[in-house]
């Protein structure tokens, strides 16, 4: 497996828009990030430059705009994330990690149950 670019959480704000959209301008990307967040034109152009630098974003210039597409997928980056946070802080055991989840009241009856469901719909998978 390939290592994926750091992206911070600010960076991580960027991707999300971009995963949805792509291909996206920068103007694009300004607007929507300008409307959740309190960050400047310049700051998220700064982020989209950060992102490209690292090698999650390209772009094209198409006359006089910039349009970006990922060249990281987004369940390939989450699926990282979620590997390195499972293993930094429960040794890679997503058993101790649910444990503790339920322990500190963290998963509603909700959550529980749709938890429920995915493990039973896997085990039939299993049995087919």
């Amino acid at each position: 497996m390939k290592a994926l670019p750091q992206i911070s959480e600010a960076e991580f704000e960027v991707m999300k828009i971009v995963w949805k959209d792509a291909p996206i301008s920068t103007n694009e990307i300004t607007e929507r990030l300008v409307k959740t967040t309190s960050w400047s034109p310049k700051t998220i152009q700064t982020l989209i430059k950060r992102l490209v630098t690292k090698g999650a974003l390209s772009y094209e210039k198409q006359s006089r705009v910039f349009v970006y597409t990922p060249l990281v997928g987004e369940k390939e980056y989450i699926g990282q994330e979620s590997s390195s946070f499972l293993n930094r802080f429960y040794g890679g055991n997503i058993t101790s990690m649910l444990s503790a989840y339920i322990d500190n009241d963290k998963l509603s009856e909700e959550e529980i149950g749709t938890l429920r469901a995915l493990l039973s719909e896997r085990s039939h998978k299993g049995e087919t």
